[in-house]
């Protein structure tokens, strides 16, 4: 049945419209006769006639709002999730708590004090080192690329360094990701290197509004450099502003920066954690998950509530069909995945997670951690077991997914710890055309989800899953440190 006849059904039973619970659907348990592809198809079909996914980021998103990593409201979110979890029937709920540095948003703005002054729209970067109260003034030294910055033989001493660079649109993040490790990671602490007062750059996002993107920077001192986005159109300001300068025809921009956060050490973030236990290998984990905290300009609807109720939903179907797979199915909601932490270090709640597990035996992990687009594809890692893939491929073809010719390099940022101990990764990749339109930003909100996609989504999961755990399949490591 083709995607597009599949969700012409899920419309017809409601899945667009306000979402309520989806009760439990009794179900005569699978027998011993039914094939893993069968009871894959059945998973499939019967996660596109519910709406688990969509209410639980509705909730989540409503009684909680944004999720700031080690804040209070990240707290109540996991205790309220675990919670949930218990009644959905899942085994082994849990909740794991690790240290932390808090980095908590203060005033922030950016002027142009002349010539041409005016006012821009910004937002501080994750991990931005603070100005005095008053703010930083000088000079700006502005770049059209990161790569013109990284080359420039000019004293910025004193200066404020502003990169210009845009971010490509792509339907796998890849333009995101080249500016990402860059010029929002790396410039700061290359800017402060060099003597710079002040870092600015173009938000790493791909729509035209004037709202900034922020996200996380990395330094490795005590303190970092005060470090803002601006939005698209400010910084297509400036570079109007650029050819003014480079024509003559204005002298050097002065600008006043302000960036007061503040930094709490002996913060605390969790992961929550459970299972569907397995019935025949239940020391063999599966291990799925998005990430439960946000930053704090949206609701963190998008990133990452959709991804951790994607994989929720996907180990609930199971649950509610009275299905149990031979090996566990684990779900993990990482605590605390967009913050950096002193010293160049992040991913706080997947580096807790891969040192608590190190022991248990892990088959394969991936996470949803891309928004509620479509899945177009599946990437797995290398295996000797002859079919598995193709079989696996005749379950997703309906949902219009193919399984993509090269192996998996990647299964999201909290699986990472795992894969570089060894564990196979796999990856459901969505379209991201749109994606980065909206993350990180206040416009990171439930409306931008649409309920048919995120089941989809879940259909692909479960079906992915459930095969991996049911079958014998092993997966050789990729990337592996």
């Amino acid at each position: 049945m083709p995607l597009k006849a599949l969700l012409l059904i899920t419309a017809a039973l409601g899945c667009a419209a306000t979402p309520v619970l989806a009760k439990p659907k009794a179900e005569t348990p699978a027998t011993v006769t039914e094939t893993p592809e069968v009871i894959a198809t059945r998973l499939r079909d019967a996660a596109l006639q519910s709406n688990a996914a969509y209410d639980f980021v509705a909730q989540l998103t409503t009684r909680f709002g944004a999720r700031p990593a080690g804040s209070d409201s990240e707290r109540k979110a996991a205790e309220w999730s675990a919670a949930e979890l218990k009644k959905m029937g899942f085994d082994n709920v849990r909740i794991e708590t690790f240290p932390l540095v808090i980095w908590e948003r203060g005033a922030e703005s950016l002027e142009i004090t002349g010539p041409f002054a005016q006012k821009m729209v910004v937002t501080a970067l994750g991990g931005s080192g603070a100005t005095p109260p008053g703010g930083v003034e000088g000079e700006a030294a502005l770049f059209e690329t990161y790569a013109e910055f990284i080359d420039s033989k000019a004293d910025l001493t004193g200066k404020i360094v502003v990169i210009l660079q845009p971010t490509v649109r792509t339907q796998t993040g890849q333009g995101y990701g080249v500016n990402s490790g860059s010029v929002r990671r790396s410039g700061p602490e290359e800017a402060k290197k060099r003597g710079a007062v002040g870092y600015v750059m173009r938000s790493l996002g791909t729509e035209d509004h004037r709202f900034a993107h922020t996200g996380a920077t990395r330094f490795t001192g005590v303190e970092g450099l005060p470090a803002l986005a601006i939005s698209p159109p400010d910084a297509e300001q400036f570079e109007r502003l650029l050819k003014l300068q480079r024509a003559g025809e204005a002298a050097p921009l002065k600008l006043k920066m302000v960036s007061t956060p503040t930094v709490r050490t002996g913060g605390q973030s969790q992961n929550v954690i459970a299972e569907v236990r397995g019935s025949k290998r239940p020391n063999e984990i599966v291990t799925i998950g998005g990430h439960l905290d946000s930053w704090d300009l949206g609701t963190g609807a998008i990133d990452d509530g959709a991804g951790v109720a994607i994989t929720m939903a996907a180990a609930k179907v199971m649950i509610d069909h009275s299905l149990r797979p031979e090996r566990t199915v684990r779900v993990v909601f990482w605590g605390s995945e967009e913050v950096s932490q002193p010293g160049d270090l992040g991913l706080s709640g997947a580096n807790a997670y891969a040192r608590s597990s190190a022991s248990d035996t892990h088959i394969a992990a991936a996470e949803s951690d891309f928004g509620a687009d479509v899945v177009y594809a599946l990437a797995l890692p290398r295996t000797d077991y002859a079919d598995f893939n193709k079989t696996l491929g005749k379950v997703l073809y309906p949902l219009n997914i193919f399984i993509a010719r090269e192996a998996s390099t990647g299964g999201g940022p909290d699986t990472s710890p795992l894969n570089a101990r060894g564990v196979p990764v796999f990856d459901l990749q969505q379209n991201g055309t749109d994606y980065f339109d909206v993350h990180h930003t206040a416009d990171d909100t439930l409306d931008r989800i649409d309920p048919r996609k995120l089941t989809q989504n879940v259909a692909a999961w479960a079906a992915t899953v459930w095969m991996i755990a049911n079958t014998n399949v092993t997966f050789q490591p990729t990337n592996r440190k």
